[in-house]
């Protein structure tokens, strides 16, 4: 297919914007930065990519490829080569246009810049580095920019525009290599995963230096001899799961995750550190944030992030998180996002999902990552080969702690954060109050509401002073009963987001629950 050059910006404004959507990026920035004087735009780290801030506003970004002509013939991809589309392409002084006009009209706070890949890696990442360059030099734009980095490119291009974008990301596209090579033959393992292995060290040698300016350097260091020791095995593993497998068993798929589990050096104790891994390459633990001067720019310090397509091969959940958790402690990653298989193309070798796109089993993903992130769980805990997939009427926090009665209940003026940290209805914010407030006296459940508490789930699993909330018994079938209630509404809303009806005051989505306890104290206390 040939570039479409006689048309006009708003033409292509349309065609390239549309084609971006199946990039996934609804996240915080990560970072925060101040407006300067001769500057336009600056970055909060309240939120970027059409998310929420914390005061509730929403804050967009312009999301574009730069291109959708594109080299490889990926059987997933509206922009495959093969694909009769309309081909185009911006110039770097269009999207630094669009970007400015935008931003002036108050549409936007940020770039998202995605690419198909014209004529090769390496063209292609200089067009995208000379638009960084014009942006951030001529314009002076300050704002947030998302860049995605092309596999295969010059190494010296991509730490060239590191230094210029505040995210960089590089789609895995597939959890496994024989998936990838079934559906996107163009691609290997060691072109994705070597820049990200370049952007990892990269933030921590930049860490390392401002540690080495730094007072208490010496009582903070930490080895990047041994850092890199233990990220090491990471790609031979991929690349022994990608070169020497013809076909894959599941006996190839555990040996390859066993040695990625080695590989991150996984053990109970590291696994209950709480939050995001404190390595000294982890942009989430970013140790020159407050040593910033003035002018001076910083290698990905929003840190960077990659995607995964749900669905369009077999893999299970358990494999998926399994790929996330080693991701997370071998290259740390940001964050890992989640994009449900989309049957854009009429191919034989993708799967007809009679549902359409797995939403559901999307959401289920997302709220183990978070688990995986910061709840402190790992994944075996979640799943297993024995249970390989999630519970499509309950959380995956919910369905372990249903799994694993003997630690309930909880003392909620005892327990340690990481402890309150398992309990359904519980986040980090209502874990983090409840351990402040207690210092000043008891808590009961009153007060846990107040704190953020769901007390809807939290009831079943927690106790005040050695009271219950409601006389129960703690038995898996009767909390399983009650919980199930209010998460299958839920499931329907995301399985039937498409549907409209009109609303009843007596609507019940036609699916029986059983009446909750919460309802029930509701009805003798007049409570709501």
């Amino acid at each position: 297919m040939l570039i479409q050059e006689e048309m006009d910006i708003q033409e292509k404004l349309r065609i390239l914007s549309n084609a971006a959507k199946y990039d996934v990026s609804c996240s915080s920035s990560g970072i925060a930065r101040k407006g300067k004087k001769g500057t336009i735009g600056n970055t909060l780290a309240a939120g970027i990519c059409h998310s929420f801030a914390a005061d509730g506003r929403c804050i967009s970004l312009l999301k574009i490829l730069f291109t959708n002509q594109c080299i490889f013939d990926c059987r997933y991809c509206v922009n495959r080569r093969s694909n009769d589309v309309v081909r185009t392409a911006f110039t770097p002084e269009e999207v630094c246009t669009l970007t400015i006009e935008f931003y002036r009209r108050n549409y936007i706070e940020g770039l998202f810049l995605s690419s198909g890949i014209l004529h090769s890696p390496d063209y292609t990442m200089e067009q995208i580095y000379q638009t960084l360059v014009r942006l951030r030099n001529e314009y002076r734009f300050n704002g947030y920019i998302h860049v995605k980095a092309i596999p295969g490119a010059d190494p010296e291009l991509i730490e060239r525009v590191g230094f210029l974008t505040d995210r960089m990301s590089v789609n895995l596209e597939l959890p496994t290599a024989e998936g990838l090579q079934r559906l996107a033959p163009g691609k290997t393992r060691e072109k994705i995963l070597t820049p990200m292995r370049q952007v990892q060290r990269g933030i921590a040698a930049q860490n390392l230096k401002a540690l080495s300016d730094s007072q208490g350097y010496k009582n903070r260091r930490r080895s990047l001899t041994d850092f890199q020791t233990r990220t090491s095995n990471l790609e031979n593993s991929w690349q022994d799961f990608s070169y020497h497998r013809q076909e894959t068993t599941q006996t190839d798929i555990r040996s390859w995750e066993s040695g990625m589990v080695r590989s991150g050096e996984k053990n109970v104790a590291k696994r209950r550190e709480i939050g995001m891994a404190d390595t000294i390459t982890h942009p989430g633990r970013n140790v020159w944030t407050s040593l910033q001067m003035k002018n001076q720019r910083f290698f990905v310090p929003a840190g960077q992030s990659t995607q995964m397509i749900v669905g369009a091969t077999p893999e299970s959940d358990y494999h998926m998180i399994r790929v996330a958790e080693a991701l997370y402690q071998n290259y740390d990653l940001k964050r890992v996002f989640y994009s449900a298989f989309v049957r854009v193309n009429d191919d034989s070798l993708l799967p007809t999902l009679p549902g359409g796109p797995p939403l559901l089993r999307e959401h289920r993903l997302y709220q183990a990552d978070w688990l995986l992130r910061f709840y402190g769980f790992g994944a075996e805990e979640l799943l297993s080969e024995e249970r390989p997939n999630f519970n499509i009427l309950l959380d995956p926090k919910c369905d372990w702690a249903l799994r694993h009665l003997e630690w309930f209940p909880v003392e909620v003026n005892r327990a340690d954060y990481g402890t309150l940290l398992r309990v359904p209805g519980l986040g980090v914010k209502s874990a983090r109050r409840i351990v402040a407030a207690r210092r000043s006296g008891a808590l009961d459940f009153s007060d846990l509401k107040k704190l953020g508490v769901v007390l809807k789930r939290a009831m079943y699993f927690l106790t005040c002073s050695g009271k219950t909330m409601i006389p129960l018994q703690l038995n898996e079938n009767y909390i399983t009963s009650q919980l199930v209630g209010t998460e299958h509404k839920k499931v329907w809303d995301i399985e039937n987001h498409d549907s409209y009806r009109q609303l009843s005051l007596f609507d019940d989505y036609q699916i029986v629950a059983s009446v909750s306890g919460e309802d029930r104290i509701s009805v003798v206390t007049g409570l709501l």
